[in-house]
Order: C-alpha cells, then structure tokens, then sequence
C-alpha cells in the first residue's frame, strides 16, 4: 500500500504495515492476470494482520488484529498468512468483542489467492444471495489481502472461478483498491496486547494512530472502572499513520486500557477516536 511501512513482526508483539490508499485511475490493471501464483507464506513471520469493522465517533472504521499464522497441516504445508486472514475476515472471528465483520454468513475462500500481472486475486465461493449494503466489507477484504501479501496491487474478486459484476450490492467487476486510510481506519488504534491478554506488570501497549501534533492520551482503569494511571504518549510522526508505544506500571488486578486522540478542538468537534484493551496483570 502507498506510503505504508513494511511490516516484519516479531512473535505477537510488534507492528505490521499499515494499509495505504490505491487509485485506478493511476496505473493500467490487466483484466485477467497473466500466469498468477499462489501468494507464498513468508516462513520468517509468524503473524498476520487481519481487519474488522469497529465503531467510532466518525462511524464505521477499519480496525486492525494481528493473528498467529497455524502451523502446517497433516502434509507439513507451511503457514498461509493471505488465506488465513482472508478466512477469519470471512467467517467473523474476531480477538476484541468490539469488533465485527461486515461479511455475511454464506462466503468462503475457495481456492488460495494468487498474485500475478500486478493483481492480487481473491476466489470466493458463495452460498444463495447475499443480502446488501456491503457496508466495508469490501475494503476489509482489500485491506487484509494486500497487508497479509505485503503488496498494494488492486484485488480482482471472482465468485465461483469467475468475474463477478457485484457482490453485497457493490461493482466488483473492476479491480478494487484500498480506499483513503483517513476515511476508513480508525486513526487510533491498539494491536499489542490484545485484548484478554495476561500479562506481568509493566504493560507495554503498543499500536498505530493518526493523530494532530503526533499527541496521544492513554488512561489505565481498574475494575471499577476508576482512573489508577494517565498519561501523555507521542506517535513517531504527527497527522500521518505512526507507531507508538506507552509503559505502563500496573500491580496484579483487572485493567482496562484506553488511548485516545487529544481534542485540539475543545469540545466544538467530534468526539476523540479511541481504542481499548481488557487484560489481567498477573
């Protein structure tokens, strides 16, 4: 994806890339892709970046889960990060409760993807009609192709082997590509830990946002729900999509982690985007 950092993960721990935005009109996309391969697993990652839908004050955003990659099958095939985040896309399964999918029941990947002639093609097998809007399923689908590839090459959809013309009530029939990561992502968002981790004290969280003057607010709620810690965290780079990282001592209990954008408005705009954590210290 355009300007997104490439993403080498370290256990679950660490960050994958950040999805970038794709314009049609900038290149020239093959309809059919000329002799395609099935995206290959990259044995040095043990993770995969797969994306739900989440709600914010902005609406419905694009939030990010990192996976563990399976081990091989019964054959010893190795991992397939593409068709693994695909499925989880596709069959709903999210880590945090405050994420969802907007993929109806009835959808799954019917063979691999492959990547050929600058496309990335995803075959689905679809079981009756689907209902519509598609809501962001599409870019779910498009965002996790292309973070798990490693690649910003527009995604062609088949349905059943072939071209399809629409799909949820969308036009597939031309290659998709990601839309704008400020309309569609949450500009906050936490990958590390995930939510209903255990974990000793101090908790490192870590994660992504787009936030002004790269300022962050992260609040540490016990139980109860009271305020035990506060703080100020700083993203690499202000107003673009930058990692950031907070320690926070805790003692053993239950904890409910949230970071915030800060309201340079005042409280004349919108609500701060947030994300959050729930987690033991042990």
């Amino acid at each position: 994806m355009r300007g997104r950092i490439g993403w080498a993960l370290l256990a679950l721990l660490v960050l994958a890339g950040c999805a970038g935005t794709g314009d049609a009109e900038d290149r020239v996309v093959p309809t059919v892709p000329a002799v395609p391969t099935v995206v290959p697993a990259d044995p040095t990652s043990g993770v995969v970046p797969v994306w739900f839908v989440g709600s914010t004050p902005a609406g419905d955003r694009l939030f990010r889960e990192i996976r563990a990659l399976r081990d091989g099958g019964p054959d010893d095939a190795p991992p397939d990060p593409v068709g693994t985040a695909v499925t989880a896309v596709l069959d709903g399964r999210t880590d945090d409760p405050d994420h969802r999918t907007d993929w109806p029941a009835g959808v799954r990947l019917r063979s691999p993807v492959t990547h050929g002639a600058g496309l990335l093609t995803v075959d689905l097998a679809v079981a009756g009609p689907l209902p519509g809007p598609a809501g962001l399923a599409l870019q779910q689908l498009v965002y996790t192709v292309q973070s798990a590839a490693d690649s910003d090459d527009p995604v062609r959809v088949l349905v059943g082997g072939e071209p399809a013309e629409t799909l949820l009530g969308e036009p597939v029939a031309a290659p998709l590509t990601a839309a704008d990561p400020y309309r569609v992502r949450s500009l906050v968002e936490i990958d590390d830990p995930v939510d209903g981790a255990r974990t000793a004290g101090p908790v490192v969280v870590s994660g992504e946002a787009a936030v002004f003057e790269a300022t962050l607010l992260w609040e540490a709620r016990n139980a109860d729900g009271r305020v035990v810690r506060a703080g100020v965290a700083a993203t690499a780079e202000g107003q673009r999509f930058a990692p950031f990282r907070v320690e926070i001592p805790l003692d053993p209990g239950d904890y409910t982690i949230v970071v915030s954008e800060d309201d340079s408005s005042g409280g004349e705009g919108r609500p701060p985007m947030t994300d959050r954590v729930r987690l033991t210290v042990v």
